[in-house]
């Protein structure tokens, strides 16, 4: 029954008379008035966090910590920031479908009162998510709690709206196991991170595998994905990975160069690949689906028994397809024996850095790349 609730499929504006593919520029509020009514299937919001930081942060040995010291994240007051969020809200409710769905990821400082506003507005709380950092920045000054998490709100359009809900590929994704609304991703670190002259671009860079779940759980193929606060483009990268449409919204200038190149760079999975279960159990510590998620094991990959008798291919919701068949790395696994059970992660194989390995061995690379 946890799919009674899928959306039905609204008639869409026309897609030709949307600006897919484009970041649109100057102020957020006045590019999403410029967007035809009921025409988003999403709304993805990294909305400036109002951080009122109280001077420069610095690590033990005095070097400086990266912080939002940016203008775009300076409001006067309480009353200005809810201001500019109640009219950003207001644009996202007016162009989302009457099926359509809405994200905004925050911290401490603003989720709650973006929160309050949101529901005001009309928007139906569907869950709040944590997501909680493998690899969090330490409290340097250890005067409070180090942060390690922060909070989605996922909300439909009203509390008898209909929204899309892959449940399945969420299972699946999670090794069988119903997904829960605690999320452990790292950071955005490592190649991902975009730098120039060693900085960051963007100092709240989200990482892709976050995107790649929000996306996968709440769209479709050929859904149109908005951003209206879109940096340095992870919502475009990762739409155009999983064959979604995206739009950005973005004011600052080298933050829309700099999304520009990395998009060019994100090529779209193969048709299968991003194919998904529609409609058995072991319990590991990292799921499969987050290697898929993460980029170790790519969507179209393809694995293998260690005899090569079987070859599947991995989709993006960590599922896999062989001969026609489909199920979990477990479920296929024993399908494919006419085993009762198989434990897919000594299974099956794949090439890695010219070597043959189990899928083990790239889980246990995840887990020492996530030690804090």
């Amino acid at each position: 029954m946890a799919e009674v609730l899928l959306k039905q499929r609204t008639p869409s504006v026309s897609k030709t008379v949307l600006p897919l593919g484009q970041i649109l520029t100057g102020d957020c509020i006045e590019a999403m008035r410029s967007l035809p009514s009921a025409s988003i299937d999403l709304v993805f919001a990294d909305p400036p966090y109002n951080l009122q930081l109280g001077g420069d942060l610095n690590r033990p040995d005095g070097s400086h910590v990266d912080a939002v010291t940016d203008d775009w994240d300076q409001f006067e007051s309480f009353a200005t920031y809810d201001r500019f969020t109640r009219e950003w809200l207001s644009e996202a409710r007016r162009v989302l479908k009457p099926d359509g769905s809405l994200w905004v990821i925050g911290s401490y400082h603003n989720i709650f009162r973006v929160g309050a506003i949101l529901q005001d507005l009309g928007f139906w709380i569907l869950n709040d998510i944590v997501w909680r950092k493998a690899n969090p920045m330490p409290n340097f000054k250890g005067t409070r709690f180090t942060n390690a998490h922060e909070t989605l709100i996922w909300a439909s359009m009203g509390e008898k709206a209909k929204y899309t809900f892959n449940y399945r590929a969420m299972k699946t994704l999670n090794d069988e196991l119903q997904m829960r609304s605690d999320w452990v991703l790292p950071i955005c670190s490592g190649q991902e991170r975009l730098k120039q002259g060693g900085h960051k671009v963007h100092p709240t860079q989200k990482p892709e595998a976050l995107l790649y779940r929000v996306m996968l759980a709440t769209t479709n193929k050929g859904d149109v994905v908005l951003d209206p606060f879109f940096g340095t483009g992870t919502t475009g990268a990762v739409a155009r990975r999983l064959r979604r449409e995206w739009i950005g919204c973005e004011r600052e200038a080298g933050y829309r160069q700099a999304a520009m190149e990395r998009i060019e760079l994100a090529l779209p999975l193969d048709e299968s690949a991003v194919t998904t279960m529609q409609s058995p159990r072991s319990a590991p510590k990292v799921a499969f689906g987050t290697l898929v998620e993460t980029g170790l094991i790519a969507p179209g990959s393809t694995l293998f028994d260690l005899k090569r008798g079987h070859a599947a291919t991995v989709r993006a919701d960590g599922s896999l397809e062989c001969g026609g068949e489909s199920g979990s790395i477990h479920g296929l696994g024993a399908k494919l024996q006419g085993a009762p059970s198989c434990n897919g992660w000594t299974y099956w194989h794949i090439e890695h850095d010219g070597q043959i390995k189990p899928i083990d061995a790239i889980r246990q690379l995840y887990l020492l790349s996530t030690e804090p």
